[in-house]
């Protein structure tokens, strides 16, 4: 989000000279900076044995499917997301949640912080805005996310955490 006017007293916002940021929105009644602020996501890869959970959501990719994904709620930290998140659209449990690292969506405004986190219990239960939810091979998953680089990249991330030890991970490919 790029502040156009500011949020304390409501003027608008000039640009100021930050040094290494470039040009910032800055009050000159209120003296502050207003830098620019992404919105943090959280994407989610659950892992059961040699499986993995995608999602059908077709409002995010049309022929693609995706992992579990969703924002940080203010007053929450990441990882209270990440079960969160998790509960949310599918019903089920996990553990052992690890930090995979991020990407950003620049279009979007979005830093999305990837995680991994493995199966504790539960059945499937999809929230409303899932249309589907399956455990898929691990080895078949990226053939099913062809649209969304972000969670292929977590998928990948997911296969070295495993020690992959495949020639090819897109099985469909064979």
């Amino acid at each position: 989000m790029r502040y156009r006017f500011c949020p304390l007293c409501g003027k608008e916002l000039k640009e100021r000279f930050s040094y290494d940021e470039g040009n910032v929105p800055y009050c000159e009644y209120d003296k502050i900076l207003y830098f620019d602020l992404p919105k943090p996501t959280v994407v989610v890869a659950v892992v059961k044995g040699e499986d993995i959970l995608l999602l059908k959501q077709s409002y995010i990719f049309k022929n693609s499917k995706v992992l579990i994904s969703g924002y940080v709620s203010n007053g929450e930290t990441v990882e209270e997301t990440v079960y969160r998140e998790v509960k949310e659209e599918t019903g089920i449990e996990i553990k052992d949640i690890k930090y995979l690292g991020s990407s950003c969506l620049a279009d979007k405004e979005l830093l999305m912080l990837t995680y991994m986190g493995y199966y504790e219990s539960g059945e499937i239960t999809k929230s409303p805005e899932v249309e589907g939810a399956e455990w898929v091979n691990i080895e078949d998953a990226l053939c099913q996310m062809e649209e969304d680089e972000v969670g292929k990249k977590v998928v990948m991330a997911v296969l070295n955490e495993m020690g992959y030890k495949g020639k090819n991970a897109y099985r469909c490919e064979i």
